[in-house]
């Protein structure tokens, strides 16, 4: 009886990693949530049985039940790197010249990537389990997040071996936190009498950095692995091929990754996601162009605090002029009072705005919005709509300063 028991048990741990892996990676979900969840629940009575078969890469250990007094600071085996950047195409071409000049006369291609606008973090595997995971901090060392970062069920607890597993191998890549999510939580927040999160990218820093990894839990948090760090052997020779492996090992990798033979392939599809961008169910806030094989990136090299093989392509905020009819003030269930500017009908992002956040009164001030002002505004997170500059020269001359509350 034992035996099939624990037998039971192992076969529920991987049924339900595959349909983890078939949700998370392949978005190609075979069973309802509902019996996934009956699958789960059935799991989770036989270890409370059974106590001596829970493993802690189990699917119910991803939560802890105690919070934690704090984060332990954990020193990066290889540097998390910062990327330059740049909003013009002219500097991509400038780029290749200096990766061109680099390489001598090697023949190179380009990955290009979705810019995933989240919080970078390492994930650390040994024999296939999921050991530690750290932001990216300072960039030689992080905040130890593993409590939290188990909460997340789109990372694995355990690796898929498909023969390309390295025995160490660190994962780099970015938590997030889908649109849906981030609209649901700060309706909560608001009902709750508390303050708006500004963006997506935000909110999910804010819920890594809960000491009480129950509340992370509920923030539907997602991620998206792009590179590695430490690995005992590499699982291949080029960054496309790495990604590939990473997916075939459970990892959830971005669909829209391509190779492009020349800088001109890679400005074209970095210029065609400035229109597509909205359609995503996550934010992205630019494009991250890397050279393709691995060897080149050990002979580019890098500055102290970026590569010389990899570039981000940035998207400029959207924005749009209307003008402020008036000013109301919200009352939270708490009595947290939100200044929101009414606006003049605009066309924003795909969608038509009335209403934008003032987010609280100490910006109301250092913007001098008033009634009848002529104003400019972006959608934060291209979520949110928020009044970001006053156009002073168009003010009419009977617009009032705003009469904050006092009570």
């Amino acid at each position: 009886m034992g035996e099939d028991i624990e037998k039971r048990i192992g076969w529920l741990r991987d049924e339900i990693r595959r349909h983890d892996r078939l949700y998370y990676v392949l978005n190609a979900p075979e069973v309802s949530d509902r019996e996934y969840d009956r699958l789960f629940a059935e799991l989770k009575k036989l270890e409370s049985s059974h106590p001596e078969l829970v493993t802690p890469d189990s699917p119910t250990q991803r939560v802890s039940g105690e919070p934690l007094e704090g984060f332990s600071t954990v020193a990066h085996a290889v540097a998390m790197l910062s990327i330059d950047n740049t909003y013009d195409a002219d500097d991509l071409r400038a780029f290749d010249e200096r990766v061109a000049k680099g390489l001598g006369a090697q023949d190179y291609d380009y990955v290009v990537e979705l810019k995933i606008d989240g919080l970078a973090i390492s994930l650390r595997y040994e024999q296939g389990v999921l050991v530690r995971a750290a932001t990216r901090g300072d960039g030689t060392k992080g905040d130890d997040v593993s409590t939290n970062i188990r909460t997340i069920k789109a990372i694995p607890l355990r690796l898929e071996n498909n023969g390309h597993m390295p025995d160490i191998l660190e994962v780099r890549g970015e938590v997030y936190m889908p649109k849906a999510a981030f609209a649901a939580l700060n309706r909560e927040r608001i009902e709750q009498g508390e303050a708006e999160f500004a963006n997506p990218r935000n909110a999910a820093a804010g819920s890594l950095k809960l000491l009480d990894a129950r509340i992370t839990a509920t923030r539907k948090l997602s991620f998206f692995a792009y590179s590695v760090g430490q690995v005992s052997r590499r699982p291949a020779e080029g960054h496309y091929e790495v990604l590939q492996k990473l997916r075939e090992m459970g990892l959830p990798v971005n669909p829209n990754i391509k190779k492009a033979a020349d800088i001109e392939e890679v400005i074209r599809i970095c210029l065609s996601w400035e229109s597509k961008k909205t359609e995503l169910d996550y934010q992205i806030d630019g494009m991250v162009i890397k050279v393709n094989r691995l060897d080149q990136h050990d002979i580019l090299g890098s500055t102290h605090r970026a590569p010389r093989w990899c570039i981000s392509y940035k998207f400029a905020a959207e924005q749009a002029e209307t003008v402020v009819e008036s000013i109301d003030v919200q009352v939270g269930k708490t009595g947290t009072l939100t200044p929101v500017a009414n606006l003049k009908p605009v066309l924003l992002a795909g969608t038509t705005v009335k209403r934008a956040t003032l987010h609280n009164f100490d910006e109301v001030r250092r913007l001098d919005v008033r009634q009848g002002d002529a104003v400019v505004i972006e959608k934060a997170g291209e979520i949110i709509p928020q009044v970001v500059k006053v156009l002073p020269a168009k003010r009419p001359s009977s617009a009032k300063p705003f009469a904050i509350p006092t009570e």
